[in-house]
């Protein structure tokens, strides 16, 4: 069974030969240090012999040439009279300041100060339509089919992450109640362009779309359910919808950190065939199979605030081993960590979860 076929199979809800594996939200700056030390290599997806990679097209800032970083200060600077030499701006129009040595960066919302939806027209939201950009990201996709391998289309960050990110958190949420017809306005505009994305990479051949916003944390849900119901269920459906007019059976991939068990049976009312992460500290993966593994196959499980930091390889290979004895039985599993790995985690770990895959995922 090729790469692809594997991951298709287990996003399918299906038995594959093994259990395809991921790195899923990659290693943090430090860890792809020690990852190149020990390995002399600077592909981990490649060296652990993950069978997916993921296609976007957004050009994260860490990316962006020299003349694409210059375009994106210049084009937003009305928005920021004093950004640090240091800082760079999305191609959303998101300024981002340097957080701590270790992990992310400070964000500071183009749209703070906004008050009317006349700012809102004005704003230049970025399109990604340029010619030379989807044909680059079309390319990449023919190459990694051409190496067997499954290809997502990913726009993780779909509605509500954009949004915050422009408007401010604690703003967005007072749009709800106070500014409704602002807030309508700022997310009908990012689902155009989300919408966009997913005909793209529908019409391109990607094996599975990536969806998802943070809106649970570790208890439960970021916000109510209404109000997710009321902002964010029928946009999310429409760009699912606008995907599967060209591939009707393409699988729908969601992303929330956290708990969002209270959303599940919606998420899968408007499409979603995959849960990730399935934090394992948040959530219980087993009780998500039992309940739910009819209608979704799960990605992640393998939780990065406990075992993968604090345990030993020992612990992890257990910690694998059940994963796949439970919520992998019978397919319908793409394992691996739930998040980013920190600095924190010991190599030994990190060597130890993809070795423990591949020592327990065949299937009889």
């Amino acid at each position: 069974m090729t790469p692809r076929e594997r991951v298709l199979k287990a996003v399918n809800r299906q038995k594959p030969d093994k259990v395809p594996r991921d790195i899923s939200w990659g290693f943090s700056p430090a860890v792809m240090e020690t990852f190149k030390e020990k390995t002399g290599c600077d592909d981990p997806s490649s060296y652990f012999g993950v069978e997916v990679r993921f296609a976007s097209l957004e050009i994260a800032p860490e990316k962006q040439d020299e003349a694409q970083a210059e375009h994106c200060r210049t084009a937003f600077a009305r928005y920021f009279p004093a950004l640090p030499e240091d800082a760079f701006v999305t191609e959303w129009g998101t300024a981002h300041l340097a957080g701590s040595v270790h992990h992310f960066t400070r964000i500071v919302p183009p749209m703070r100060q906004f008050s009317s939806i006349a700012q809102l027209e004005a704003y230049p939201f970025p399109a990604f339509e340029e010619e030379w950009r989807r044909s680059l990201v079309a390319a990449s996709i023919r190459g990694w089919h051409e190496q067997d391998l499954a290809v997502c289309g990913s726009m993780a960050t779909t509605i509500f992450e954009v949004a915050w990110q422009l408007r401010g958190m604690e703003e967005l949420f007072l749009d709800f109640k106070l500014n409704p017809q602002f807030a309508s306005y700022l997310l009908d505009r990012i689902t155009e362009i989300r919408c966009s994305m997913a005909r793209f990479f529908a019409a391109n051949d990607v094996d599975v779309l990536i969806l998802g916003d943070d809106v649970s944390m570790q208890t439960g849900m970021m916000m109510s359910p209404g109000t997710w119901r009321r902002w964010f269920k029928g946009r999310m459906a429409r760009i699912i919808g606008e995907a599967r007019a060209i591939r009707p059976n393409l699988p729908i991939f969601y992303h929330s950190d956290g708990n969002p068990e209270a959303i599940i049976p919606e998420l899968i009312e408007i499409g979603v065939t995959i849960l990730n992460p399935v934090q394992p500290e948040c959530i219980d993966p087993v009780m998500v199979k039992q309940h739910y593994g009819d209608h979704l196959a799960l990605w992640g499980t393998i939780g990065t605030q406990t075992t993968l930091p604090f345990g030993t390889p020992g612990d992890v290979r257990r910690e694998v081993k059940t994963r796949i004895e439970t919520v992998g039985r019978g397919g319908g599993l793409v394992l691996g960590p739930t998040h980013m790995l920190e600095p924190d985690v010991p190599w030994e770990n990190i060597v130890a979860l993809y070795q423990a895959i591949e020592d327990y995922g065949a299937y009889d």
